[in-house]
């Protein structure tokens, strides 16, 4: 399984997805801060989606800052990413990303490729093509065994598997 990450971590920079080095950019302002600001939260929903990003200004920027310090609050999984998917522009996947950028030891962006790899290794069974809180728990739980098996971090290993998907998939994403 190491020599798996270690392939497709090589490969991820060739996908389009998030660049890793962004959301440790932004996990340091979150850190530093304790929240985020709603043009930080852009930045980052901008980075995991660039259609659905503009969703994020209908947010009030005090809500913003709020439920990114309540986030930082909570220990559970589920309870981090129902706080965040509470903010317009959130879904699961992006909520993914603001969980990964602050700490990306326990965390990992998931996303419809993530849940295929994640099945294509016998770690989750069925198809899944939208995500929610209990489904980011699902996900993280494999991807949390991995990394402990693999010395890997939680973000890598997503990032990983999201290269392995988009490299083994046939035909279209959706």
């Amino acid at each position: 399984m190491e020599s798996f990450i270690a392939t497709n971590l090589e490969r991820y920079a060739d996908t389009q997805g998030v660049l890793p080095e962004r959301l440790a950019e932004f996990g340091a302002t979150y850190r530093e801060q304790g929240y985020l600001t709603r043009e930080q939260l852009y930045d980052i929903a901008y980075e995991s989606s660039t259609r659905s990003a503009y969703h994020v200004e209908r947010n009030p920027p005090e809500r913003c800052r709020t439920v990114t310090a309540n986030v930082l609050a909570v220990d559970d999984d589920f309870s981090k990413i129902q706080l965040l998917t509470g903010l317009s522009g959130f879904k699961a996947p992006t909520a993914s990303c603001v969980l990964t950028a602050f700490d990306p030891d326990r965390h990992a962006v998931v996303d419809t490729r993530v849940w295929a790899s994640l099945e294509r290794l016998d770690r989750l069974e069925g198809r899944k093509e939208s995500f929610d809180a209990a489904d980011y728990v699902a996900m993280i739980e494999p991807i949390r065994e991995i990394a402990a098996e693999t010395g890997y971090t939680a973000a890598e290993v997503g990032y990983a598997l999201f290269a392995y998907d988009a490299d083994v998939r046939e035909g279209t994403l959706h």
